[in-house]
């Protein structure tokens, strides 16, 4: 179950992240290099809730909740979003989770400005602090200190939230959409590939989806570059539904059991 919230795309809660003086986002940038991004998508107090499945297993649950009110990160307004993971009691024997992941994303251009984690799975344990400069195109890394990228980034969490402002409407079967991905002190070009609209069973009841393929990083995680799908609500929201992966060890599914304050109702089939 490590990296569990790459899986959908991962402190000091309540709190501004520990800034880098060296690299910040500046009080003193220029505006003009911040992106303007439509977001008709999501919104402040938005909630989601899912239970995640070890094989046939019950083996924790994820919350993801967008706070109601906007946060200041030097001059910029932010959504501050949280993203915590953990396994059932019943599990902890087993394999112990208690994730915790932070991102604030720019209000204006849907891009990330600040991103923590702390994870501890199992006898793992791993924390990173990150903070996004615009002006420079660094990232200030506790990992790996100053990390440079070209175009749009996005952080684990911040991704799943901007993929869901993608205009979809008129994607056919194979369709790409790129994705760039800050992890672990290390920038990757991903896309998403566009796979079918179909009828989801879920715990909602039945819902029209969207199925899509995040391509991931095939490592000593994943087999391989597809081996996670995805599925959205097909309506403006496009909220996460499921995630399914077959793990190097194992399989993992994410299925939504709850939401509270979507920007739309979530549309069900008939």
């Amino acid at each position: 179950m490590k990296l569990l919230f790459p899986l959908f795309a991962a402190m000091m809660a309540g709190s501004p992240l520990i800034q880098n003086e060296s690299i910040t986002p500046s009080e003193q940038a220029p505006d003009t290099i911040y992106r303007v991004w439509e977001n008709n998508a999501w919104a402040n107090g938005e909630s989601l809730k899912y239970r995640v499945h070890y094989g046939l297993v019950n083996a924790g649950e994820i919350d993801m909740h967008i706070e109601d009110e906007f946060k200041m990160i030097g001059k910029r307004q932010a959504h501050h979003i949280h993203a915590k993971g953990r396994s059932y009691s019943g599990f902890d024997w087993f394999y112990k989770v208690r994730d915790h992941y932070q991102t604030y994303i720019d209000q204006a251009g849907c891009q990330p400005l600040q991103f923590s984690k702390i994870m501890e799975e199992g006898s793992y344990k791993d924390s990173d602090f990150a903070i996004f400069n615009y002006q420079y195109k660094k990232i200030s890394s506790s990992k790996k200190g100053n990390v440079e990228f070209k175009g749009d980034i996005q952080d684990v969490i911040s991704a799943i939230y901007y993929a869901r402002t993608l205009d979809v409407a008129n994607a056919k079967a194979g369709d790409l959409f790129p994705l760039q991905i800050y992890l672990d002190g290390e920038v990757y070009d991903l896309q998403i590939k566009f796979i079918k609209r179909e009828v989801l069973k879920t715990d909602l009841g039945k819902v029209n989806a969207i199925k899509v393929i995040p391509m991931v990083v095939a490592d000593r995680v994943f087999k391989d570059q597809e081996g996670l799908e995805l599925w959205v609500s097909d309506d403006e929201n496009k909220v996460p539904l499921r995630v399914k992966a077959d793990l190097m060890v194992g399989a993992i599914k994410v299925d939504i059991i709850s939401y509270d304050k979507l920007k739309y109702p979530l549309n069900m089939a008939k």
